[in-house]
């Protein structure tokens, strides 16, 4: 599996891209999470997830990642992006868009697998979908609602820009949508 998951990783990730992780990096201990990090193309920055146990690890030596944090916000492309490991419903930036409607904001998370968390998370933002508020200028729009499972599997174990992210996300809604 590891090797599978290291070859995923190199073949998408060249040595000077940054690759931002959204935790559960790794279920080993620090000296083997060392030696996989040591294998992996690209710097990398990592948001703790509740599995990354080898932080707490006294010999481990996170310095081989950009930062380690609990949280973040970045900028990408004109756009806002907030990451953590666990989703959050209601985000920072949620409402604003571009001056073309577009959302300018999205909350890209990891934490949930295939499980009923991931039908309940999916249900959520559905019918956020279906609500509305009143935007800044008195207008009736729909609640945005970018809050995307970068869940590692359905990237067949290959980092993805946030762009594709949006890309695959939106596949999945289409894919909900149509099935019901």
């Amino acid at each position: 599996m590891n090797e599978y998951m290291i070859s995923q990783w190199n073949r998408k990730v060249n040595k000077r891209d940054e690759v931002v992780v959204l935790g559960d990096f790794s279920w080993g201990n620090a000296r083997d999470t060392a030696e996989i990090i040591d294998r992996l193309n690209g710097r990398i920055f990592l948001i703790r997830g509740n599995h990354d146990r080898f932080l707490d690890d006294k010999n481990f030596d996170a310095s081989v990642f950009g930062w380690v944090k609990d949280y973040a916000e970045l900028s990408d492309n004109r756009r806002k992006v907030v990451l953590s490991h666990y989703p959050i419903a209601f985000y920072n930036g949620q409402y604003r868009r571009d001056e073309n409607g577009n959302p300018r904001t999205f909350m890209l998370h990891g934490h949930i697998h295939n499980t009923q968390d991931r039908e309940y998370l999916d249900a959520f933002i559905d019918y956020m979908d279906t609500r509305k508020h009143i935007s800044i200028g008195g207008e009736l729009e729909n609640v945005p609602c970018q809050i995307i499972n970068c869940f590692c599997v359905d990237s067949d174990y290959q980092p993805m820009t946030l762009d594709e992210w949006i890309e695959l996300d939106k596949e999945r809604k289409d894919r909900r949508r149509n099935k019901g």
